[in-house]
């Protein structure tokens, strides 16, 4: 079994993500974007897992701070180029356990695919 947490480890979510899995047991590796860095392949194998639109966290301040030009014209390659210049614009956690991928943190959802 391999499970890989990627995300920012200042991030709220992932901050709770992580207490979830401790006192679960559950073992896992976590992948901080910025400390262990994040390549065009990772990112295109996530989009093809989950798309560019799911990836694409639009909640966030980095996204918030986007011109309207930049919103207004997103698509599959734009995303990708900002989502690598800034990896706090991709959704997280991003979970991947047993090769199946799974974003956000809800204990209920991590209940599920933990059991």
């Amino acid at each position: 079994m391999s499970t890989i947490a990627y995300g920012i480890k200042n991030c709220d979510t992932i901050k709770k993500m992580k207490k979830w899995l401790d006192e679960q047991g559950i073992e896992y590796r976590f992948h901080d974007y910025r400390v262990d860095g994040l390549d065009r392949n990772l990112l295109e194998t996530f989009e093809a897992e989950l798309g560019w639109e799911a990836l694409l966290n639009k909640r966030g301040t980095t996204f918030r701070q986007l011109s309207d030009e930049q919103k207004n014209t997103l698509n599959r390659d734009s995303a990708l180029t900002l989502m690598l210049e800034q990896p706090a614009m991709i959704k997280r956690p991003l979970l991947v356990h047993n090769q199946s991928y799974h974003l956000g943190f809800k204990p209920d959802q991590y209940q599920a695919i933990f059991a």
